[in-house]
């Protein structure tokens, strides 16, 4: 696989109108989420220093705030040299600066991106894909997250996420912050600070249900336009396409403790980290496998008759 063999195959117009919509419409949602905070008198200067802080955090450090919480360890090229060649060669097809390189030491295979821009970018995969997968497998798989480094879409997703968690947070925690405001009210008003308890929790739960659908509306499409760059990376779509299987396989096999652990990342990873018709896998941030394989089988016919 050489670098002229396979040319990087452009700009996905439809991802970035999609990303384009998708921060636009979230940003109305929160004006208005945070409208509702305003006129009912939350403390929204502390508010805005809270939330502008984790929003900081979560974009600048977000490839280290999650290689922390899944547990996942830079290597160096002495300690996996195969590994690094492979992604080496990636991004100069993708054309690309050669992201970092991590190990998740689970048995579950899976993989993933993380990071700001390209220059910042974190590949991740498992020790349990390492397992599992031959090269040509591997390398498919890899280049599909190198895809979404080159798309960018790892940090809108990342910042996306960020507010549908606050709100969910604020819904999860509803009676905390209702004995939290009956408290401040001091036995005095608590007719209007039960109205504005419900309120928050209403709007709250308003916030989480519209983000919810449009970030896995956005996720979806972001998953087949990887797997796109992916199929014309390797110009093989069976690779991934086997590759995916072979993942789906031991997802099925994985114990409910892993999985557990992994759900929370798993509009980051190549596959969810859910069981085969679980509600979970209805809910999901990916398209289902049976659309994913039908699409790289529609990917090889084409590149066939080229």
């Amino acid at each position: 696989m050489s670098k002229a063999s396979q040319p990087w195959y452009g700009h996905d117009y439809g991802l970035s109108f999609r990303m384009f919509l998708t921060m636009f419409l979230l940003a109305l949602l929160y004006l208005g989420f945070i409208a509702v905070l305003v006129a009912l008198k939350v403390g929204i200067p502390i508010l805005v220093v809270i939330i502008g802080a984790l929003l900081f955090s979560q974009y600048f450090f977000s490839d280290q705030l999650v290689l922390l919480s899944t547990g996942a360890r830079q290597v160096t090229a002495q300690q996996a040299p195969e590994l690094h060649k492979m992604i080496e060669r990636i991004a100069q097809l993708a054309d690309i600066p050669k992201p970092r390189v991590a190990v998740m030491p689970t048995r579950m295979p899976n993989a993933f991106a993380t990071g700001r821009n390209p220059k910042t970018a974190v590949i991740t995969v498992t020790q349990g894909l390492l397992d599992r997968l031959d090269g040509p497998e591997l390398e498919a798989v890899l280049a599909h997250e190198m895809t979404h480094i080159k798309n960018r879409d790892v940090a809108v997703i990342t910042i996306a996420s960020f507010f549908a968690m606050i709100a969910s947070f604020i819904v999860q925690q509803f009676l905390f912050f209702g004995f939290a405001l009956e408290g401040e009210e001091g036995g005095r008003g608590r007719g209007n600070g039960g109205q504005a308890i419900m309120l928050i929790w209403l709007a709250s739960i308003v916030v989480w249900a519209v983000s919810f659908v449009l970030i896995r509306t956005l996720s979806r499409y972001r998953e087949f336009a990887a797997d796109r760059g992916s199929a014309i990376i390797t110009g093989h779509p069976g690779y991934l396409a086997s590759a995916l299987q072979k993942i789906n396989t031991s997802m099925n096999r994985s114990s409910r403790r892993d999985l557990r652990k992994a759900e929370a990342f798993n509009a980051f990873f190549i596959f969810p980290a859910v069981r085969k018709n679980s509600v979970m896998e209805i809910l999901s941030t990916h398209p289902s496998l049976q659309h994913r394989i039908q699409y790289l089988e529609k990917l090889q016919a084409e590149m066939d008759k080229k």
